[in-house]
């Protein structure tokens, strides 16, 4: 495990499981909706990821660990043997510019549609609806569904899922996984009240309700090895109708018992740009360094300042940045050299489907000769 580093700065080497990372600036998850028919990884994919690799890390957009986790238009998967094969482009492209990257795993769960599933329900903890403004499906946008509670016999082959695609990621080449257990998908379904009503032994109590992560962890870290493994929570998140009373209870105890498994890293959402459930306070780093001793990543809303901050303070041992990265493919560059970000781009480009490179790899790093040319004309 990593001791707290206060003092340390964003831009300093760090150590992250079984590798040192030349800076603690991860490019968060973000998903794109540019893969190719079949869910495949592409050279576009690779080229995206190939300009942010001065990153310390890159966290991957989420990527299905099976059909039937399935739910956004464009999202790539990792649960077959071609899926996987697509991404050791990806992987090689970021490897070569001295990147490391983890793929995020993802199930969607009660967030997907029946029209991705040949018109089979969504499954979730519950049957419990999601209140939103629908799902972008093949056919169009749709209302949300009363998903299917997966019966318990069913769960084991859930998990069995994750550790198959974590398996295929480390094939890929990959130097690690992230288990997505944020925002409202199907891990977070089963470890928030407000979604999982169960009364078998994944519902109920806190400890049974994180019952399907612990297993999920369980099983990825004996496969892989639990220094090439991360978690992501999202603590305060309201996203997809997410917010329980018990939160606090919840998410403590559920990094506690994280903090057994010796993982590369606990990514936790700690920031309110995203919105907030106001079920009482937010739950903040701090409250996370408490009872998790091991590497920690804040995320959400971080900017240059506030990043430096978490960090020089101990709170953060790295934050993970978002959107900025979105048209600022050299923003490590950029905070080191205290060189202008170029401004966020317009909502419709970021999930634009489709093989263009437009709003996705067309931002160049920034040029000093070029913009001291163009204000000198100015």
């Amino acid at each position: 495990m990593n001791p707290i580093e206060s003092c340390a700065k964003l831009l300093d080497p760090v150590k992250v499981g079984d590798f040192t990372l030349d800076n603690r600036v991860v490019l968060a998850p973000m998903t794109r909706s540019k893969a190719s028919e079949g869910r495949l990884a592409n050279g576009l994919i690779a080229d995206y990821y190939a300009q942010r690799a001065s990153a310390g890390l890159i966290i991957t957009e989420a990527t299905s660990v099976s059909p039937q986790g399935n739910g956004w238009v464009g999202a790539p998967g990792i649960y077959n043997d071609e899926q996987a094969e697509s991404w050791r482009q990806v992987v090689n492209s970021v490897h070569a510019k001295g990147g490391r990257i983890f793929l995020q795993l993802w199930h969607m769960g009660r967030a997907s549609h029946s029209d991705f599933h040949d018109g089979a329900l969504p499954v979730a903890p519950s049957a419990v609806r999601l209140n939103g403004d629908g799902v972008h499906t093949p056919n169009g946008k749709k209302d949300h569904e009363i998903p299917r509670a997966l019966e318990t016999g069913e769960l084991a082959g859930v998990v069995a899922d994750y550790v198959s695609a974590a398996e295929r990621a480390r094939e890929a080449g990959f130097d690690g996984v992230e288990i997505h257990s944020a925002n409202g998908y199907l891990l977070d379904q089963f470890l928030q009240s407000r979604t999982n009503e169960r009364d078998d032994n994944y519902g109920g109590s806190i400890e049974n309700r994180f019952r399907l992560l612990r297993e999920v962890v369980e099983g990825i870290s004996t496969a892989i090895g639990a220094s090439r493994v991360g978690v992501r929570l999202s603590p305060n998140g309201v996203y997809n109708d997410m917010g329980s009373d018990d939160y606090r209870k919840t998410f403590t105890y559920a990094a506690a018992e994280l903090d057994k498994f010796d993982l590369a890293f606990l990514h936790v959402m700690d920031g309110l740009a995203f919105g907030f459930h106001e079920k009482g306070e937010p739950m903040t780093l701090q409250d996370f360094r408490a009872v998790y001793s091991g590497t920690l990543i804040g995320n959400c809303g971080y900017e240059q300042e506030t990043a430096e901050a978490a960090v020089s303070s101990g709170a953060a041992d790295l934050i993970a940045i978002g959107r900025p990265y979105l048209a600022n493919p050299d923003l490590v560059e950029r905070f080191r050299n205290n060189w202008p970000l170029a401004p966020l781009p317009e909502m419709d480009t970021w999930y634009a489907a489709g093989d263009s490179p437009a709003g996705y790899t067309e931002y160049p790093n920034y040029d000093p000769a070029t913009a001291a040319a163009a204000e000198g004309q100015s």
